[in-house]
């Protein structure tokens, strides 16, 4: 009578299917993700961009820091950067007059990407 299961080979076959599949689909994985991040990026640093604009149309002026996008409830929240993983970490850049306010456009302070480009000048 022969015992019901598998042999070590048969497990070893498995084992080496399931490896190969999974190295063909980690790096269309993480070239999604890196996509995604740069994404969002875009989008926040477009809803932040459109308050600013609408903040200076109404007031005449640019907001002295990006919480006061928030106080105005121009923003319900400063967005995270995906890049950073922080809402802190949003660099203001002030207009040329400086009676203006503070905060005319807004950069990201993450690194490089893979591909080169540099997200603090999108």
């Amino acid at each position: 009578m022969r015992k019901q299961g598998f042999t070590m080979i048969e497990l070893l076959v498995a084992m080496a299917i399931i490896a190969t599949l999974l190295s063909l689909a980690a790096p269309k994985y993480f070239n999604n993700l890196e996509r995604t991040r740069e994404a969002v990026l875009r989008e926040n640093l477009y809803l932040m961009r459109d308050a600013i604009d609408k903040y200076y149309t109404d007031k005449g002026k640019y907001p002295k820091e990006l919480d006061d996008l928030v106080k105005e409830r121009y923003l319900r929240a400063i967005p995270i950067d995906p890049l950073t993983e922080s809402a802190a970490s949003w660099k203001s850049v002030a207009p040329e007059d400086t009676a203006l306010g503070g905060v005319y456009d807004v950069r990201s302070t993450a690194p490089n990407s893979k591909s080169g480009t540099k997200y603090s000048e999108w």
